[in-house]
């Protein structure tokens, strides 16, 4: 008698609830884990055919959330190849940051911004010092627990950084959170660009409407230009020599309080440090941590009493189907605000093409008490 799949026991461990998102790649479910009664995340990605390629962002998710174990950083719990299909299964979080923000029932402090973006910085600096560009950051993937802990998810663009010569792909982010370098084609970057796309999270807390929303990528330039002026040589020098580069008009950099008018001396402060152009000038994300804005008054609230939306109530009529089985679920993907790339890829859309690199990859790895296939990093 042949033993039964070991893929199927590990599926059957998981009880399906109701659907919380949809995206590119598959369905995300609320789960229960049937051993322990915790209630997880699930995320059901086709892995698709073999001359398709590999799902490079779930494999690169897998692959580096193993090593990045942190209370600001979402935790991967188990992964494993199922009928066709990969499933990540992740911790349960209630909400995200843009679902914060976008909510007017909620009052937002200024110690609640402040914590808010206090564990957003927690996490990225954690990816840094494990040299790890995060790549996607955005409040929609800024995840909020039970508790109100927030925590980094989606590290399906995700890359190990730090060689000097390493070059990488310029179409990530969602353009509203992209760095200027990035909008003029560098292949070449660091740091900065997550601590640009952070900046931009803090003035989307501030003004509670993302702050930057250009339509193209010289759209998004023009926008970043009006609100802090045209880049001089002098600000910025290696600007000129990016791939992408072109001239703009002269514009005048408004002072920076007509555009956060109830924004503190402090926050001002912080704010024009990680919005400066020169990436090499740019401020890292533990000198902002150090910034006096943290440790001034007011301080960051609790995240047990920050404000987070009204739960929402779980449906009933699509719990579990019996005959179907058990599923798997993961942090929600949701629509994304980038348009298609120049390299022919929309959002975080990467099965079936090359990598930073211009090659595939397919070895095995071993997640947890499961063997699934992860990637090239």
């Amino acid at each position: 008698m042949t033993d039964p799949d070991p893929s199927k026991k590990v599926a059957d461990r998981y009880l399906k609830r109701e659907i919380l998102g949809e995206g590119t790649y598959g369905v995300v479910y609320k789960a229960i884990d049937t051993h322990t009664g915790q209630t997880v995340a699930i995320k059901k990605i086709r892995l698709g055919k073999q001359k398709e390629g590999v799902n490079f962002t779930a494999l690169r998710e897998i692959k580096l959330l193993k090593e990045l174990k942190d209370p600001n950083i979402i935790e991967l719990i188990d992964a494993f190849p199922h009928k066709g299909n990969l499933h990540l299964v992740f911790e349960f979080m209630d909400t995200d940051l843009e679902a914060v923000i976008r909510d007017r029932n909620i009052f937002l402090s200024p110690a609640d911004t402040k914590s808010y973006l206090q564990m957003t910085l927690k996490g990225l600096a954690f990816c840094h010092k494990k040299w790890v560009l995060h790549r996607d950051m955005k409040p929609n993937n800024l995840l909020i627990g039970s508790h109100g802990q927030l925590k980094l998810a989606d590290f399906g663009l995700a890359r190990i950084f730090g060689s000097p010569d390493r070059r990488f792909t310029h179409q990530v982010f969602a353009r509203w959170y992209r760095a200027p370098e990035l909008l003029f084609g560098a292949k070449q970057y660091g740091s900065g660009v997550d601590v640009w796309a952070a900046a931009c999270i803090f003035a989307e807390l501030l003004l509670r409407r993302p702050f930057l929303q250009g339509s193209s990528d010289i759209d998004q330039l023009g926008k970043i230009f009006a609100a802090f002026g045209t880049p001089t040589p002098a600000q910025w020098p290696d600007m000129v020599y990016l791939p992408d580069y072109v001239e703009y008009q002269c514009v005048p950099a408004p002072p920076l309080r007509t555009l956060f008018p109830t924004a503190s001396d402090d926050a001002l402060d912080l704010l024009s440090k990680m919005f400066t152009y020169d990436p090499k000038a740019r401020i890292s994300v533990q000198q902002a941590l150090e910034h006096r804005y943290f440790s001034s008054a007011p301080l960051p609230t609790d995240p047990e009493k920050l404000p987070r939306p009204a739960p929402k109530k779980e449906s009933r009529a699509s719990d579990f189907d019996l005959q179907q089985g058990p599923t798997v679920l993961s942090p929600p993907r949701k629509s994304r605000r980038v348009m298609p790339g120049r390299d022919g890829f929309e959002g975080n859309s990467f099965q079936g093409v090359k990598d930073d690199d211009g090659n595939f990859g397919d070895f095995r790895q071993t997640v947890g008490d499961n063997t699934v296939l992860t990637d090239y990093i």
